[in-house]
């Protein structure tokens, strides 16, 4: 498994503890007697970060059947996406939400992550169009950003059919209908943005100063 805080590949090792051990709610069995409700929380704690994951389940073993097998992750609601130091807001806070509130709206989500590929769009690869829809086709027929992230431009456009939802186009931050993976692929490819907008020029930039000061140290050297 990956720790959801760091994204580090680490050895599940998930230990259970019995937390609550009720009777269900009769409004939701639709029974006269409802019969135990067990919990678990499982818990462990990344090696690697040191930060507790907790997911909690609920035993249905003993229950009716047709009653649903809850389980899901209690901390973190979802899975972290480290951002880049060099990421600035507003882009780094559009995106730190909308990773958060991912697990509990993938329509929430979306809308913070197609507000932030529309103001980086237009902030750090010079689109002059106002709708998102029109941003990525500019984007794509002007082919100055490498493939992959063209590609997967493309993918945003076609996975959430922005063509035939014009709010995701004219109101980005709308909260309205995704399509399955939607939420997921924006902020892959705002990822994919955030390398080569921030970290590639950052890393480009270093370099050329570390060369700089190396030429000047020889120079220095080298003068009687």
């Amino acid at each position: 498994m990956k720790c959801p805080h760091c994204d580090t590949g680490i050895h599940e090792a998930l230990t259970p503890y019995k937390v609550i051990d009720s009777p269900a709610p009769l409004s939701l069995t639709k029974q006269p007697l409802a019969p135990p409700v067990a919990w678990y929380l499982h818990h462990q704690r990344c090696p690697e970060c040191h930060r507790s994951i907790i997911l909690l389940q609920m035993d249905t073993s003993g229950m009716w059947s047709g009653w649903p097998d809850l389980k899901f992750m209690a901390y973190p609601r979802s899975r972290s996406r480290p951002i880049p130091k060099e990421v600035l807001d507003p882009y780094r806070q559009d995106f730190s939400e909308a990773c958060t509130v991912l697990a509990d709206s993938a329509k929430a989500s979306a809308a913070l992550s197609r507000r932030c590929l529309q103001a980086l769009l237009r902030d750090k690869v010079g689109t002059t169009k106002k709708d998102l829809y029109d941003q990525i086709e500019e984007v794509i027929a002007a082919a100055k950003l490498p493939s992959h992230i063209l590609e997967g431009l493309h993918d945003v456009r076609k996975i959430g059919n922005i063509a035939a939802h014009s709010m995701k186009s004219t109101t980005t931050g709308a909260i309205v209908e995704v399509e399955p993976g939607e939420a997921e692929w924006n902020l892959d490819i705002l990822e994919s943005l955030f390398d080569f907008c921030f970290v590639q020029p950052a890393l480009a930039a270093k370099r050329k100063a570390d060369l700089e000061k190396k030429l000047k140290d020889i120079a220095k050297k080298s003068t009687p």
